[in-house]
């Protein structure tokens, strides 16, 4: 079984988010990344950016085919993490760490309650 954090939220679509200071860092999950395999290339979103969520806030190619990854809650990408620029395969090593993808100042901070919690995505992935 893929590693399920416990202290983070998720999305039926393999995003994680995470509260951290008001803010919400976003990157794909475990189970994610094992189905897109090897990362190549990330093309991530313009700090100042608004997304909505359930939109398509940045991109993740791999040696399979290329990804959308969509935005877990609604507001404005606060940071990105370039190191995933030059080191893509973080997000396959460590998608919870290191290989996160970027941070979100939420218009809406209702959103991140409504996300899946560790159980419900563990849940969704037994289901799929």
């Amino acid at each position: 079984m893929s590693n399920i954090p416990k202290d983070l939220r998720y999305t039926k679509t393999h995003e994680w988010a995470k509260k951290e200071n008001g803010k919400i860092r976003v990157g794909i999950t475990d189970h994610a990344q094992h189905e897109i395999t090897d990362v190549v290339h990330v093309e991530l979103p313009q700090v100042g950016k608004s997304v909505e969520k359930g939109a398509s806030a940045c991109v993740i190619e791999s040696v399979k085919s290329a990804f959308d990854i969509y935005s877990p809650v609604s507001g404005k990408i606060a940071q990105v993490n370039d190191t995933v620029t030059n080191s893509p395969e973080l997000v396959n090593s460590s998608p919870y760490e290191q290989g996160y993808l970027f941070v979100i100042e939420p218009s809406k901070p209702e959103e991140f309650e409504q996300l899946l919690s560790g159980e419900d995505y563990e849940q969704t992935v037994k289901n799929q």
